[in-house]
Order: C-alpha cells, then sequence, then structure tokens
C-alpha cells in the first residue's frame, strides 16, 4: 500500500470528520434560523469573530462526542513497525478491519498521533467546562455577599482570594497535584469543601425565590439536596453506592487543583460587580419591597451582572485548557498514557528535531481551542455591550 500525499491525508481527515460536520451544520442551521429568539447567544451570529469563535469551539465540542466514530485506531494501541512514523504512511501488516494508514503519523511508542489528537479532546473538554463551572459557584457564593454587604466579611474574604492569586500558578499547581501531597488527603480535604458550593448555591437560590411559596420551595430544595449530596459523596469521597458519579484519583486532583486556583479570580469579579451594581435603582427599590438580602443578590444583581460574566467564562476556560496542558506537560495530569494534549505534547517533544509532528498536532489543537474560545469570548463582549 502507497504512503499518501499530503492532499490524500487531508482529505481523509476531513472525511473522518464527517459526524462532526453535520452536527455544526445543523446547529448553525437552527440557531442562525431563531437566532432573534435566543437571547445573546443568538445576537452571536451577528458578529464576525463571534461565529468563528463558535465555529471553532463547536467543531471540538462534536469532536470530543463523536470521538468513537472519528478515530481510526485505538489510541493506546501500538502497532509493529510504526514507531515514529511520518504522516500518511501505511500501517504494516494491517490486521482486517484495520484502517490502514497513519493519517497524522505515529509517535514514540507507535501509537496513532490522528487518533490521539481526536480523544485528547474529549479529555480537555470533559475537565476545563466542568472546572470552571464549579469555580464559578465557589466565586460566585461568595463574591455576592462580599460586595454587598462589604465590611470585614469583604475584607477577610478579599484576603484569603489575593493569598491564592499572591501564589505563582504553576507552583501552585506543582504542590497541589504531586504525589507528596496527594498523600497527605489535602486534595480530598479541598475537594470536601469546594464541591459544597454548588448545593448551597442551589439551595439558596430557591429558598431565596420561593420563601413565599413553602411547598415549591421544599420540593426545590429537597431535590437539590438529594442529587447534590449524591453527587457530592461520589466525587468528593468516592462513596457513591450506585457507581453513577465516581472520579479517577488523579483527575480529582487536576479537578480541585483547578477550581481552587481559579475560584479567586472570579471571587474578584463578581465581588467588583456586585459593588457598582447595588447602588442601582432597582437594587433600592428591592431592598424597599423588603425582599432578602441573598434574594436582591440572585434574582436582582446576579442576572445583571450576566454579560461581563458569560463573557470571563469563556476566557477563562481556555486558561483552564493551557493549564490542563501545562500540567500533563510536566507529567502532573491524569494518567501518562492518557491522550490529552499536554501529555502527548511533552511525549513529543523528545525528538521534535526529527519528528515534529506527534508533539505539532496536539499543540495546533490546543491552540485553535483556546483561540476558538478567546474569538467566542470577544462576540459575546462585542454583543453584551449592545445591550
Amino acid at each position: 500500500m502507497e504512503e499518501l500525499s499530503w492532499g490524500s491525508i487531508i482529505a481523509r481527515a476531513v472525511w473522518q470528520f464527517a459526524p462532526v460536520w453535520l452536527a455544526m451544520a445543523i446547529v448553525f442551521a437552527v440557531s442562525i434560523r431563531f437566532k432573534r429568539r435566543l437571547g445573546l447567544y443568538g445576537k452571536l451570529f451577528d458578529s464576525n469573530a463571534g461565529m468563528v469563535g463558535f465555529a471553532i469551539v463547536l467543531f471540538w465540542i462534536c469532536t470530543a462526542f463523536f470521538a468513537t466514530l472519528i478515530i481510526t485506531h485505538d489510541p493506546l494501541a501500538q502497532l509493529s513497525g510504526m514507531k515514529n512514523a511520518l504522516p500518511g504512511v501505511p500501517v504494516k501488516n494491517p490486521a482486517e478491519g484495520v484502517y490502514p494508514w497513519y493519517l497524522f503519523g505515529g509517535d514514540a511508542l507507535a501509537r496513532d498521533v490522528f487518533s490521539r489528537m481526536v480523544m485528547g479532546a474529549r479529555d480537555v473538554l470533559k475537565i476545563a467546562p466542568a472546572a470552571t463551572i464549579f469555580a464559578f459557584m465557589v466565586g460566585v457564593t461568595l463574591g455576592l455577599p462580599a460586595g454587598y454587604f462589604g465590611g470585614k466579611l469583604d475584607t477577610f474574604l478579599s484576603f484569603l482570594a489575593n493569598l491564592v492569586l499572591a501564589f505563582p500558578v504553576i507552583l501552585l499547581f506543582y504542590l497541589l497535584v504531586t504525589p507528596e501531597i496527594v498523600q497527605t488527603g489535602i486534595p480530598m480535604y479541598f475537594a470536601a469543601v469546594l464541591f459544597l458550593f454548588p448545593i448551597v448555591f442551589f439551595v439558596v437560590l430557591f429558598d431565596s425565590r420561593f420563601r413565599t411559596n413553602p411547598p415549591r420551595r421544599n420540593l426545590y430544595v429537597g431535590v437539590t439536596l438529594a442529587l447534590g449530596l449524591w453527587a457530592y459523596a461520589g466525587l468528593a469521597f468516592n462513596a457513591d453506592p450506585i457507581g453513577v458519579f465516581a472520579m479517577d484519583p488523579n483527575l480529582l486532583n487536576v479537578f480541585v487543583a483547578v477550581v481552587f486556583v481559579n475560584s479567586p479570580g472570579v471571587f474578584r469579579i463578581v465581588r467588583g460587580l456586585v459593588m457598582d451594581i447595588k447602588s442601582r435603582d432597582y437594587v433600592a427599590a428591592g431592598q424597599t419591597r423588603g425582599e432578602s438580602p441573598w434574594y436582591i443578590m440572585l434574582w436582582e444583581i446576579l442576572p445583571n451582572a450576566r454579560g461581563p460574566l458569560i463573557v470571563d467564562f469563556c476566557l477563562r476556560i481556555g486558561y483552564t485548557t493551557i493549564l490542563l496542558g501545562t500540567l500533563g506537560f510536566f507529567g502532573l495530569g491524569v494518567s501518562p498514557e492518557s491522550p490529552d494534549w499536554g501529555s502527548t505534547i511533552n511525549s513529543g517533544r523528545k525528538l521534535l528535531a526529527l519528528f515534529p509532528h506527534p508533539a505539532l498536532v496536539p499543540a495546533l489543537a490546543l491552540m485553535s481551542l483556546v483561540l476558538g474560545l478567546n474569538l467566542l469570548a470577544d462576540g459575546l463582549r462585542e454583543e453584551s455591550l449592545k445591550d
């Protein structure tokens, strides 16, 4: 079997992404058709930068979702004779049903670079958005009362946030995920505290909104506590008896480190927004009506701060993606055989001068995702300022 030309490599790679192109076409068609009914998301399609960023991010989201349909080989499989194979090299003595080429070449362990790049998208997008959401839960839950009440509470929480922000990020990551620190149980203690914040946030959210309707409030709060504590036991302590909620110990360490590092930045943004918005007339009107402070914070102030927070959320996912790649590069991320982009770049850098493709492919993938998130954030910022 002949080696593929670059044109054939690109054509075959594009064909492998057929499910992604179909899903993107459907999402774009529906979104553009109903964009006037979709709020800020619909307005995004009026921004060129926003559309480009959204397309890139959507591409990687769909890639992660359809990864098992896109890959050409098992990302952990090692095929004989394919060590550091160049892009387009045919597989030697392929078994029946095995894809006959390594489209983007092989790495130092004879694994398919294309398949590892595709599965790496799933690993990255499985951690970065979820960790960012948890960081926002922590930052919002603490930033709202700090900005609204001020005083000693604000001073204390701001001091803690500045203390974390003053510490070098990479060194802090290194300390949180090194085996010696993990053995002390510190990451699990951090998880036990940080994973409580989403439960607290939603309980207070429903309690403040439906306080005058006890049956509805009790229903929402009860469901939140039941599901939240179930997920909390499984994620933080791996104690879910059914096994629905569970997290690998290495993944938990990385997840906690990302949430811990990002939370102070979110806290400071929320605090600043609240200090500005709490002087508005509609906040004074809510206070005059006798609304509780948490109702005003969650249902009056927070919705009016959504624009900057949505923009920061997109940017922070990009920062988190880079941090995850950095952790993987230093060998401090998930398991070493994982196809996450940071680990793949690290394993490929040793022979970078001779065989650049094992490191270059995941590096370009990482760069494109972060670029897409930044463009998406620019588009959202541009449209939110028009509101």
